[in-house]
């Protein structure tokens, strides 16, 4: 898998629209992208995108479903899954702006190296027990936002499951070189 790209559209995003509330503007990333790293969630999948002692109001999910998810620690948000076109950066970015903490980043390329995304990708084992343990609860909860909060942690299972260690693949050849693979180039291991 090629990995894409997204920090041209972000560096470009302070026109854009915020995705819910199309007469309101993004403004410039570095406004509400302030998150740190040493703070970033351990659920959050490599990528430059990463949530960090989010708020707790469960917004990120009404914008970027397939991109975020709830944590139960403190109700934060994580980045599942990162943004694989310009139309999912604009929701992910408006998850952030959404946040009244400021604390999504999209400096993650600064931070992760291969030897983080293959230890990352080693430790898969304690993300899928606690998406399947979370998952679980809230699947038979009364409340319907924990209910559809389910759905999105089953959305994670299936890709920590199947399409994420290519794209972590591509990821690292990316950190690697700071370019997409030529065809025929052989993609980093994970393991």
């Amino acid at each position: 898998m090629t990995y894409w790209d997204p920090m041209p559209t972000v560096a470009a995003s302070a026109g854009l629209e915020v995705a819910n509330l199309p007469e309101r503007l993004l403004g410039a990333p570095e406004a509400y992208l302030r998150g740190l790293w040493e703070h970033r969630d351990w659920r959050n999948v490599p990528g430059p995108f990463y949530g960090a002692w989010t708020d707790s109001c469960w917004v990120g999910r009404e914008v970027a479903p397939m991109n975020v998810v709830y944590e139960d620690d403190f109700g934060g948000e994580v980045v599942y899954r990162q943004p694989e076109n310009a139309a999912e950066v604009r929701l992910v970015l408006t998850a952030a702006w959404s946040d009244p903490y400021r604390s999504y980043a999209a400096d993650g390329d600064a931070h992760w190296t291969p030897a983080l995304v293959r230890e990352w990708w080693a430790a898969r084992g304690r993300l899928a027990a606690w998406i399947d343990g979370l998952e679980g609860r809230w699947a038979v909860s009364e409340r319907a936002d924990e209910r559809e909060a389910a759905g999105g942690l089953r959305d994670f299972r299936r890709y920590l499951g199947g399409g994420l260690e290519a794209q972590l693949r591509g990821y690292a050849f990316w950190l690697e070189r700071r370019r997409a693979p030529e065809p025929g180039e052989a993609l980093p291991l994970l393991r």
